[in-house]
């Protein structure tokens, strides 16, 4: 298996090479320069160094959400056009499933969150062992919300992604010692995780099919839809 794999749904950028000796190239870029500059460099560079070529590899891989709506876009549309002109399959990739398999083990919950501002997050919820076994659904929550649900399904929760940072103070507060958060080598999405699980898919697809993974409609068309609804009234 020789496979490409793409992040941009969070605040870091990342590519990484998998082929059968393992994870070859991987590469994450948080700097001041936005996803959209950084991301076909980073893909020719990940190329370059593993000595391959579009037209060399099997599948390419893509997280496909939940996180910004603007960096999701830009990933999978990138992939779509990369694999449209190689004629390769694509896989999509869930970004808090991948985030909570780079977290390494923990006894207890791994908790991916994003954050989804207004007192939101994207969150989920898996175990701590090698199998990291989903148990709670992606989804658009409240912070305090999220917090009640976990409470009812384990005593210890480590914290990580783009969200952690962002509500480490009302997580410490409401969970006290149980909340556990993870240190920078194991808080972001680790592109050679994503190159992983999509090696590891059985969910292949043709490029016309990916899509993007909303949670919710973005914030223009919920917009939008509000200012109709008000010129209606």
């Amino acid at each position: 298996m020789k496979l490409l794999a793409v992040d941009t749904s969070g605040p870091v950028c990342g590519v990484a090479v998998l082929t059968e000796q393992g994870i070859r190239y991987e590469a994450a870029a948080q700097n001041k320069l936005t996803h959209s500059v950084n991301l076909l460099p980073m893909i020719d560079a990940a190329l370059a160094s593993s000595g391959l070529s579009l037209t060399g590899l099997d599948r390419l891989a893509v997280v496909t959400g939940p996180g910004s709506f603007t960096g999701v876009r830009l990933g999978v549309s990138t992939v779509k056009g990369l694999a449209h002109g190689a004629g390769k399959p694509c896989v999509a990739v869930d970004a808090l499933e991948a985030m909570a398999h780079g977290a390494g083990l923990f006894d207890g919950l791994v908790c991916p969150i994003q954050d989804a501002r207004a007192g939101q997050v994207y969150g989920a919820v898996f175990s701590g062992d090698a199998r990291h076994t989903r148990l709670m659904d992606d989804t658009p929550i409240k912070l305090e919300d999220y917090v009640d649900a976990l409470r009812t399904m384990g005593e210890r929760f480590l914290f990580l992604g783009d969200g952690m940072p962002v509500h480490r103070e009302r997580l410490t507060e409401l969970l006290g010692e149980r909340a556990q958060f993870a240190p920078p080598p194991f808080a972001y999405l680790r592109p050679a995780v994503v190159a992983w699980l999509g090696a590891q898919s059985e969910a292949e697809q043709d490029y016309l099919s990916l899509m993007p993974m909303y949670l919710r409609a973005p914030s223009a068309e919920r917009n939008k839809k509000l200012m109709e609804a008000a010129a209606h009234a």
